[in-house]
């Protein structure tokens, strides 16, 4: 079970793409990648362990590390799936904003509710041609660890997260699942979708 509190987990929750499994491959993975979510983790703890912060500060702590964290525009896109190639330009601009107040709307408070969950790192392993999926457990102060896989992959010279998996589920999957139901309601036109955010997060301007 997620719990509103397991902030981590809220992390987890804004991973957006996922493969098929594959068979690791026989060389070692990247240990850079298991050392980029070791310093994540402890930044985001650090961070919202501090309760002198302001609401307003705590969501912008919490924007900064989305970003460092996470690739959010490569996110985005894969959500939108194959709708993605037909929307126009300024709808690709649009969207791109609302689904980060999306975001940053929705997981923020979890984040400033952080009450003392940690993680571990419990292994990691190649997936597929260039990735690392750094397997962790959040340990929560009451209740069975959860665990989360971290899709991480080295773009130039730094590690982005673009999948995570939580106690075997990809919430990107669900994620997408949701946006093309949207779409799909509204004649299979992203302009329904964009009309929903926009109820939903408010103006992307």
């Amino acid at each position: 079970m997620l719990t509103r509190r397991l902030f981590l987990v809220c992390a987890a929750l804004l991973a957006v793409s996922s493969w098929a499994a594959r068979p690791a491959a026989a060389q070692s993975a990247d240990p850079g990648a298991t050392a980029f979510i070791q310093s994540l983790g402890n930044e985001a703890v650090a961070t919202f362990s501090n309760k002198s912060l302001s609401r307003e500060q705590a969501v912008q702590r919490f924007r900064t590390l989305l970003y460092q964290g996470f690739d959010v525009a490569y996110i985005g896109r894969w959500v939108l799936g194959r709708y993605w190639n037909s929307a126009t330009p300024q709808q690709h601009d649009e969207y791109q904003k609302l689904f980060e107040r999306l975001i940053v709307n929705t997981y923020a408070d979890r984040f400033v509710e952080y009450s003392g969950e940690t993680f571990r790192i419990s292994g990691s392993r190649v997936e597929g041609e260039a990735d690392t999926m750094v397997s962790t457990q959040i340990v929560r102060p009451n209740g069975p660890p959860v665990n989360v896989d971290w899709r991480v992959r080295k773009r130039d010279t730094a590690y982005k997260i673009i999948d995570v998996v939580v106690e075997g589920v990809s919430m990107g999957v669900t994620q997408r699942q949701e946006f093309a139901s949207v779409i799909g309601q509204n004649g299979g036109r992203v302009e329904g979708l964009l009309q929903a955010l926009r109820q939903k997060v408010g103006s992307a301007g």
